[in-house]
């Protein structure tokens, strides 16, 4: 217990201070005076290198206290994940020093640490097919690949925050917008959970996976319901309607509800936004990244995908598939996950192809960037939470 409290301890000391060097690195995009701006990148950095090594803290505290390595499931990869990115960050900052990169990068960190953070915290004995060194082999791998992938989101986002013309109503315009309002629905998820974490509310139903008879206990109020479930909870409301039948992952009904409050809460703090900056949430940002040089962040963007791509390869397929071959039998199954994981390596194959030998740069290869971020958080929250499979721990 004491560990855990170390842990949990550690997780939250580096959220605050991943908080706290956001705000000094925003000051370095509003302040010109170049010794000013130095001093404040420098605290934002030097407080970013403690948040990392207070998240390594946690990290190895878990591990002691459940005796393997925390990746088995949702609150434990997805902070990983999270912590791959702010590492890489660091990597490519002393490379560049670009101050912006950590007023972006920072703040995705912490929403997916948030995000982590709603997920059962407890833990749990590992499952049969996950007892094995190829646990923190595999899955460290690729949540890192993945994590450095996802660099290359954030400066191809700032790069089309800086770049398209917010003065006029375009496509481009719109798609921006869009990757801007899902980041939002992350918000929302945080907020809803959150806000109904604090008031207590839990309701319990029944169903059946796999002929076995299994209890869902909901945290939020039931929009969708289990398929063919029955509220155990006296006095507790009825849902609004049930969970298709085609989803029989486990506690499907409940991740589907999660999903449905989280595009609810998500849309209605992105709408307030709107309210009050009275203007596009990406116009409003691009005043303050005009000094920011476009050329450096498409270069970024390339050598992320660059670094990331071989260590996603290594562990999303050439460990993934020894692990399958030793745990199932074979190296290859169809499995959601498995099918995402190449659709994933597929896509960062073809944006070093048409970066190398078609030359998209800057714009084309800014967009790119932000799909395959989209590819990855479909593996991660869809492929996890809604469609069943052997991976399907979460």
């Amino acid at each position: 217990m004491d560990l855990l409290k170390i842990s949990s301890a550690a997780l939250y000391t580096a959220f605050i201070l991943y908080l706290v060097a956001t705000f000094f690195f925003g000051a370095t995009i509003r302040d010109k005076r170049s010794t000013k701006k130095g001093k404040a990148g420098t605290i934002g950095i030097a407080l970013t290198i403690i948040g990392v090594i207070a998240q390594l803290i946690y990290f190895i505290t878990r591990w002691i206290a459940s005796g393997h390595a925390p990746v088995s499931n949702m609150f434990e990869f997805v902070t990983f994940f999270g912590m791959g990115i702010v590492m890489t960050f660091i990597v490519l900052y002393f490379i560049y020093r670009v101050h912006v990169l950590g007023l972006f990068a920072l703040p995705i960190a912490m929403i997916l640490i948030a995000y982590a953070s709603m997920f059962p915290t407890e833990i749990a004995p590992l499952v049969p097919s996950l007892k094995s060194h190829w646990l923190y082999i595999h899955v460290t791998t690729v949540s890192l690949g993945s994590a450095i992938l996802s660099v290359s989101f954030v400066s191809g986002l700032i790069y089309l925050i800086r770049q398209i013309d917010q003065k006029v109503t375009s496509k481009h315009n719109m798609f921006l917008e869009l990757v801007m309002y899902i980041l939002f629905l992350f918000i929302g998820f945080i907020a809803i959970s959150t806000v109904f974490n604090i008031a207590g509310f839990e309701a319990t139903y029944g169903y059946e996976h796999n002929e076995k008879p299994y209890e869902s206990v909901y945290h939020m109020p039931p929009i969708a319901g289990p398929h063919d479930g029955e509220m155990l909870t006296p006095g507790a409301m009825e849902p609004v309607f049930e969970a298709p039948a085609w989803m029989q992952g486990k506690d499907a009904g409940q991740k589907l509800n999660t999903i449905i409050w989280s595009f609810i809460s998500g849309t209605v703090i992105y709408g307030l936004v709107l309210l009050f900056i009275r203007k596009r949430v990406g116009a409003a940002l691009q005043p303050l990244l005009q000094r920011t040089k476009p050329d450096l962040l498409d270069e970024i963007t390339y050598r992320a995908v660059a670094i990331g791509f071989p260590v996603f390869t290594l562990g999303g397929l050439i460990f993934a598939a020894i692990w399958a071959q030793i745990a199932w039998d074979r190296f290859w199954g169809w499995d959601p996950k498995e099918v995402w994981a190449l659709v994933t390596w597929f896509f960062y194959a073809a944006f070093l192809h048409l970066r190398l030998s078609r030359g998209w740069h800057g714009e084309k290869s800014a967009w790119l960037a932000v799909g395959g971020f989209g590819i990855i958080m479909f593996n991660i929250i869809v492929v996890n939470l809604i469609l069943a499979g052997l991976h399907s721990y979460a």
